[in-house]
């Protein structure tokens, strides 16, 4: 297993020794690896993400709960079918136990003994679950009105939570100062998180017969699943495993869509935007680290970028409910984002999205904006 650690931006080198956050230039670091796997490896193996190993740059000591390979399901919306990753199924209920895995496992390999995270909620609860699995300390930062539900997971896993008034920012500002200390866990900066998403690709390539689908329709906010999953499909297709990577149609609320007005205005840096409240508080994120690489990977796969409004939100919300399909406001959205796109898809076309998060993570909040069905 050999890999590199590198900036997206300059393609400086660093050694690993798991407390580098970002290049000295400012850019994001990345990771120069290859994977080995082929279709036949996977045979006989347990039905979770580790039967990518060799997609996957950590030993065979993982910390692990048996994550992966969610279901890929029909699911209709105003008459046209999609088929949906149940990624609220996983461990702590979201897409984000997939990085977790990777990275914490990384970590503990390194013998980190404490870490610190900061997030809206669903990232906190992952490295905090993962954490306690791994026997690592963890620091949880989150903004002051993040969700109970999400707040109370990430403490009854043993981590220290600090909520931080003011913006998604704050807190990220407030994480890496804490890091100074200890080691910064961050699903956002680091590469090993986005090294879990991308099995998301490896899953919906291997449920569909080793196949990649015409169309991924996923959130927008840091951008880790949608950066997963264009990077697991590259891996697939230069391997010659699959034919081609699909086309990313990335989602974003209207109320704060820094991504998507720089995509429309031909842009390759996430402009600045004031934003304004949104119930999706998951891709409420005004200033996205790894941005341009999401402009950048949107733009080589021919996508495209949708916003959604609150109303659409909510709507979604409430139809997914009456379907018997309990998910947070933040995965409603981009089921939003995939019914808008749906309107100008082409017929028979395999659209793929995903229900990012459970609803059990924000139960008040769904009571509050659907109420008695």
């Amino acid at each position: 297993m050999k890999y590199s650690l590198y900036c997206a931006r300059c393609g400086r080198e660093y050694d690993d020794t798991g407390r580098r956050v970002r290049c000295d230039c400012g850019g994001v670091l990345d990771l120069r690896f290859e994977s080995s796997f082929a279709p036949d490896m996977a045979v006989g193996r347990p039905h979770d993400l580790w039967r990518y190993r060799e997609a996957l740059p950590v030993g065979d000591d993982v910390v692990t709960m048996g994550e992966g390979w969610t279901p890929l399901l029909p699911v209709t919306f105003d008459g046209r079918e999609f088929l949906v990753k149940q990624e609220q199924l996983f461990p702590t209920g979201s897409y984000k136990d997939r990085g977790a895995a990777v990275l914490m496992t990384h970590l503990h390999e390194l013998g980190v003994k404490h870490v610190v995270e900061d997030s809206s909620g669903n990232a906190g609860c992952a490295v905090a679950a993962y954490s306690a699995r791994g026997g690592i300390a963890c620091d949880i930062y989150v903004p002051e009105d993040t969700s109970p539900a999400k707040t109370a997971q990430i403490e009854a896993y043993g981590a220290t939570l600090y909520r931080v008034p003011g913006t998604r920012e704050d807190t990220a500002r407030a994480a890496l100062e804490a890091a100074a200390t200890c080691v910064y866990a961050s699903h956002v900066y680091s590469p090993w998180f986005l090294q879990g998403t991308k099995t998301l690709a490896y899953e919906v390539a291997e449920q569909l017969g080793w196949t990649a689908p015409e169309t991924l329709v996923l959130p927008a906010g840091n951008g880790t699943l949608l950066l997963g999953a264009y990077l697991g499909f590259t891996e697939l297709m230069r391997a010659e495993i699959v034919s081609h990577v699909p086309r990313i149609v990335a989602v974003q609320a209207a109320a704060c869509a820094p991504l998507a007005r720089a995509f429309a205005d031909g842009l390759d840096d996430p402009v600045e935007v004031h934003a304004s409240h949104t119930v999706a508080e998951g891709i409420a994120i005004v200033t996205p680290a790894r941005g341009w690489q999401v402009l950048a990977a949107v733009r080589a796969s021919g996508g495209l970028f949708v916003t959604v409004s609150e109303q659409e939100i909510v709507a979604s919300l409430r139809d997914c409910c009456l379907g018997g399909w309990f998910i947070e406001p933040t995965s409603a959205a981009v089921i939003a984002g995939a019914r808008r796109y749906a309107r100008t898809a082409v017929v028979g076309e395999t659209v793929v999205t995903a229900f990012t998060g459970h609803g059990l993570k924000a139960v008040a909040k769904i009571a509050e904006l659907v109420g008695p069905l």
